[in-house]
């Protein structure tokens, strides 16, 4: 996240420069740069260096540009239409590469920053990079030389010749994930044998439907959509696979797209019932799927029998099959093929690099054999066994009725909002603590609890995404972890003091967040119940998922959450940050989801 106004307050305190303007360009489609405009003389290296001693790395500007005065609209406010692209093809003296590493490299560089060349003393940052594409920059090192590089080597090293050095010392690196050659019983992963042992155990119950409604400002060509979503489940093998079981065993299989064509079901809707649509949307989103026989994914279109009005396309798809980030793809895809649907074509895609059925026998590899005491999977557990020992198996939540011998999964939600001026002050203090946003709504919640007499020992869960390599970027699935975070709030201690035990333990866990949470609870073994979630009970969760796009051809278009009237967990507190156009902080909007067996609304409210 940028906020251009702390970024200009701290150029601004440099003798030579007496006005500044800071702006996030995208010159290039998806490419995003912060870019510093400066107006007194300010010799631009002198100036950058000292933003990077003071500003977090994501903040210090790709370029500084000088200039005689800020362009001005007649209303005297900045234009920012009339200030000049940075020229980033401007490097230092052209130096070409002595070894076929550093070629190489090169190569990844300019291709990364849209340049046409780039020599070996070029730094990274200077040339526009940024944390995001420095995230990619790793990821394709990894596939072209086969080393592990981290987001830490590449700011401690970011010219071509200083990273090659670093490169004789980098891990090897993990194993590509590519295609795969699949045996005759294709097994779960491991987040999806969770999943389907839920499934079971609760009898089919919707806890784990993810349901979203697009709604449409007037009527889709219902034969073209229908058309589009069988093109999208065709695409996503992940939305066109049942889970039999066999002997005892459970599988993946992955029906032909000839028997995996989705139904498009309407039901009418008259704008005089419309006031009760939000409810029928919710008790459709509540309807349980048959795991072993069922496809993954339910589309239903509600709205007038013909005519404009408002329309409504319900898509359900269960969690076994999908996370968060698999929103975005699927939104794209099935636009893209109703586009193509419409005009009376198929959809033109670049096939996907791999499917979730290669992921599933990759991951298996990676992790390795756990009877293995060098494999990874044996040795991220280790640490998990010693970073969890003697945690609660239950936390003490103020709960208005005793725990049920069986929950019930049911839930409510009730709204949060924190504002623009409290989201400005949290991030101020994550950076000044050395934390994130992230971390410190994470030491505020085990505040929290402790004040309501939960304990010293908090533990929490949050998801993580789970995608490590690109190639599953555009894949629909289900890769989200699910990691336990302890928060040790005894001894009194500042909330800042808070923070710190929040970071360091933050990122631990996440540096050994390969572990599957079901394989750590085999391996914990805790007290088991079907009243309580295993490990923790309570949810914090930060989303930072890519936006889905809202259009189909021809219509407008908003994207919503639908509420099934479930509760995974005791509590859920789930936020999300929103920026105004200049990406300023504008605010966090969220809510928290209860469990209505152990809390009334006023409970969760207060």
């Amino acid at each position: 996240r940028i906020e251009p106004g702390e970024i200009e307050a701290v150029a601004a305190r440099h003798p030579g420069v007496s006005h500044v303007a800071v702006v996030v360009r995208e010159d290039r489609p998806g490419d995003r740069h912060v870019v510093a405009y400066v107006v007194g003389g300010a010799d631009p290296v002198e100036l950058r260096g000292q933003l990077a001693r003071t500003l977090p790395t994501h903040m210090v500007p790709s370029a500084i540009v000088a200039m005689d005065a800020l362009p001005l609209t007649p209303n005297g406010k900045l234009d920012r239409r009339a200030l000049p692209a940075p020229d980033f093809a401007a490097g230092t003296a052209h130096r070409a590469p002595r070894t076929p590493r550093e070629e190489i490299l090169c190569g990844l560089f300019a291709e990364l920053l849209g340049l046409p060349d780039v020599g070996i003393e070029d730094d990274f940052f200077d040339r526009g990079g940024h944390s995001l594409l420095a995230a990619r920059l790793a990821a394709r090192i990894r596939a072209a030389l086969g080393a592990e590089i981290t987001l830490r080597d590449l700011f401690g090293a970011p010219t071509v010749a200083t990273l090659a050095e670093r490169l004789d010392s980098a891990d090897r690196a993990r194993p590509a994930l590519l295609p795969a050659v699949r045996p005759a019983e294709l097994p779960l992963s491991y987040a999806q044998q969770r999943l389907w042992f839920l499934d079971r155990a609760e009898d089919g119950t919707a806890s784990y439907n993810v349901a979203h409604a697009l709604r449409l400002d007037g009527p889709p060509e219902r034969t073209a959509l229908a058309a589009a979503l069988a093109d999208v489940v065709h695409r996503h093998e992940a939305l066109r696979t049942v889970f039999p079981e066999d002997s005892g065993r459970v599988h993946q299989r992955i029906l032909p797209p000839e028997h995996a064509r989705p139904d498009l079901s309407v039901t009418v809707v008259e704008a005089a019932d419309s006031a009760g649509l939000p409810a029928v949307l919710s008790d459709h989103a509540a309807r349980p799927f048959d795991l072993a026989g069922e496809l993954p994914l339910r589309a239903e279109l509600f709205g007038p029998d013909a005519g404009p009005g408002e329309y409504v396309l319900l898509l359900v798809v269960h969690h076994i099959a999908c996370d968060g980030w698999s929103l975005a793809p699927l939104v794209k895809d099935l636009a893209e093929a109703y586009a193509a649907r419409v005009e009376g074509g198929a959809p033109e895609w670049e096939p996907l690099p791999v499917q979730y059925a290669d992921y599933t026998l990759w991951q298996r590899e990676l992790l390795g054999d756990p009877a293995d005491a060098d494999s990874l999977l044996a040795r991220q557990t280790d640490y998990w066994k010693a970073a969890l020992a003697g945690a609660p198996d239950t936390l003490a939540l103020p709960t208005d009725r005793p725990r049920a011998a069986v929950a019930s999964h049911r839930g409510d939600t009730v709204p949060v909002h924190l504002d623009a001026h409290l989201h400005r002050d949290l991030m101020r203090l994550s950076r000044t603590s050395g934390g994130t946003l992230f971390m410190v709504l994470q030491a505020a919640l085990a505040a929290l609890l402790t004040r309501l007499g939960a304990g010293t020992d908090i533990p929490l869960g949050t998801p993580v995404a789970g995608r490590a390599d690109e190639a599953l970027d555009e894949l629909v699935g289900f890769f989200v972890n699910t990691l336990v975070l302890r928060t040790d709030t005894s001894g009194d201690p500042t909330f800042r003091e808070l923070v710190a035990r929040v970071r360091e333990t933050d990122l631990a866990a996440y540096a050994h967040q390969d572990v599957p949470f079901e394989h750590l609870v085999e391996e914990l073994n805790p007290t088991r119940s079907l009243a309580r979630h295993p490990l923790f009970q309570v949810m914090l969760v930060l989303q930072n998922n890519a936006e889905a796009a809202h259009e189909l051809p021809g219509l407008h278009a908003r994207m919503e959450t639908v509420l099934n009237g479930t509760a995974k967990f005791d509590l859920t507190a789930a936020f999300t940050e929103t920026h105004d156009g200049d990406g300023n902080p504008s605010g966090i909007t969220g809510a928290l989801e209860y469990a209505v067996d152990l809390f009334d609304r006023d409970s969760a409210e207060a």
